[in-house]
């Protein structure tokens, strides 16, 4: 059951739209803890009722809270508090398996695409090759206790990393095989961030709707030496993961 409280005049201001305060005050109760994850809420005639407001605005809250990936509806059953999401660090390298593994999770992956090509012209400018130099193709579903959560597309090139077919990709962490099979160590990568949202074809792999909110990070790579060693370009979910950042200093 729900640990709402009714509506109270001195609660809401009438600067937002009602819908729009009650999402924020269940987002509140949702940070706070008084409800919890796996938390069922109650019926929604009984939480309109509850909160002194009409079930087409209680919808719409709830729609607010469900595009962000805080809701979980499940059909015939009711709607519940998602799982926390997933905390990534913006600012550091991050190996999803080793970073999923040290967070409790069985990380796990299937391969969609592996091809042999020559590197388009936008990628060839980034890591520093001639536009008729032959690159791996990866495209790679990521999952976490067999949920999909994240899609890879990322570009290396074939000169330095020959045979890079033979590896076990869908179970091996790619900097795991770097490092190991050819003595490659990812030191630093130049990354952006950018909101968007969930196309028919990766809703399909990521298992959401179309049109949900995921988060595209690009990504160049460099190794121990400085080169630059993979181009890569990946789709995390928006309800699964949230990204942060750490300030030490204030720049004015």
């Amino acid at each position: 059951m729900s640990a709402l409280a009714p509506r109270s005049q001195n609660r809401w201001s009438a600067s937002a739209p009602l819908y729009a305060q009650i999402a924020e005050s269940l987002l509140d109760q949702i940070e706070s803890g008084k409800l919890a994850p796996g938390q069922r809420l109650a019926p929604e005639r009984e939480l309109s009722r509850t909160l002194g407001v009409n079930r087409m605005t209680l919808r719409q809250a709830l729609h607010v809270l469900e595009a962000q990936g805080l809701l979980v509806r499940r059909q015939g059953h009711g709607t519940y508090i998602a799982e926390p999401k997933i905390e990534r660090q913006a600012g550091k390298l991050f190996s999803f398996t080793r970073g999923m593994e040290r967070r409790g999770y069985k990380p796990a992956g299937k391969i969609i695409s592996f091809a042999e090509s020559l590197v388009e012209a936008s990628i060839a400018v980034h890591l520093q090759l001639p536009t008729s130099a032959p690159v791996y193709e990866v495209h790679r579903l990521r999952l976490i206790n067999r949920e999909p959560v994240l899609l890879e597309r990322f570009t290396i090139p074939q000169a330095s990393f020959p045979h890079f077919e033979r590896h076990d990709l869908a179970n091996r962490s790619l900097y795991e095989v770097m490092e190991t099979e050819y003595g490659v160590v990812v030191s630093k990568a130049r990354q952006s961030l950018e909101p968007v949202i969930a196309t028919e074809y990766e809703a399909k792999l990521l298992g959401i709707k179309p049109g949900a909110p995921l988060m595209l990070e690009r990504r160049l790579s460099f190794d121990q030496n400085n080169r630059p060693v993979e181009y890569s370009k990946d789709l995390f979910r928006g309800d699964r993961f949230r990204f942060i950042t750490e300030r030490a200093s204030l720049e004015l």
